[in-house]
C-alpha cells in the first residue's frame, strides 16, 4: 500500500491507494493451425494494445500472458475447460461453455473436436468481437461482471482428453514427423 501524500494533513495523512493489478490470461490449444486460437489471439492482441495504456493511467499494472495448453496435465494445472479462453484476474470472461464442431482441432487430432464458441448480444462467434473483448476486461476490472464459470472440483473434460489423446495416437503413428 502507499499512502497518497508523504505529508502529514489533516485531508489525505490516512488515506492508502492499494496497487491494482490486471491480470489477463490467454489459454489455448494451438496457434499455428486453429482458426479459433489464431482469431482470437489476433482480436485479444488488439484489445490489449488498446487497453493497457488506459489502464496503467488508471493506476494498474496490467499482465497479460499466453499459455498453450499442451497437454492433459498442463490443461489440469490451468483448470482448462475449453479452448480457446481468457480470463481476467482469474475468471473466465464466459458465464458459461459453448461449443461446436472446430474443424482445425479435429484435424489436429484426427478425432471430433469440439472448441469454444463465444455468445455477444445474442449472436454466436467462433471468434470473439473487440467490442465484446473490452467490454468483458473493463467489466471484470471494475467489478461489474458476473462471475464467470467457476472449476469446483475440477475435471479434465471428455472433449479435452479426447482431443490430448487423439493428437498424441497421431503423433507416433506417423513417427512425429506429421505434427
Amino acid at each position: 500500500m502507499r499512502k497518497a501524500c508523504t505529508e502529514s494533513c489533516c485531508c489525505c495523512s490516512s488515506i492508502e491507494f492499494p496497487i491494482k493489478r490486471v491480470l489477463v490470461e490467454y489459454l489455448y490449444l494451438d496457434l499455428k493451425t486453429c482458426d479459433r486460437c489464431v482469431g482470437t489471439d489476433t482480436v485479444l492482441e488488439e484489445v490489449m494494445a488498446t487497453l493497457t495504456p488506459v489502464l496503467e493511467l488508471a493506476g494498474y499494472t496490467v499482465d497479460y500472458s499466453k499459455i498453450e495448453i499442451t497437454n492433459a496435465e498442463t490443461a489440469v494445472q490451468y483448470e482448462f475447460l475449453s479452448s480457446p479462453t481468457i480470463r481476467v484476474n482469474g475468471q473466465d470472461i464466459c458465464q458459461s461453455v459453448s461449443e461446436t464442431n472446430c474443424g482445425c482441432c479435429s484435424e489436429i487430432s484426427d478425432s471430433d473436436v469440439e472448441c469454444r464458441v463465444y455468445e455477444y448480444n445474442g449472436d454466436t462467434y467462433e471468434v470473439p468481437p473487440k467490442e465484446m473483448l473490452a467490454d468483458a476486461i473493463l467489466s471484470n476490472v471494475f467489478g461489474q461482471s458476473e462471475a464467470g464459470y467457476s472449476c469446483s472440483n475440477y475435471e479434465l473434460p471428455d472433449n479435452l482428453k479426447s482431443f490430448f489423446e487423439g493428437k498424441e495416437n497421431k503423433k507416433c503413428s506417423c513417427g512425429g514427423n506429421c505434427c
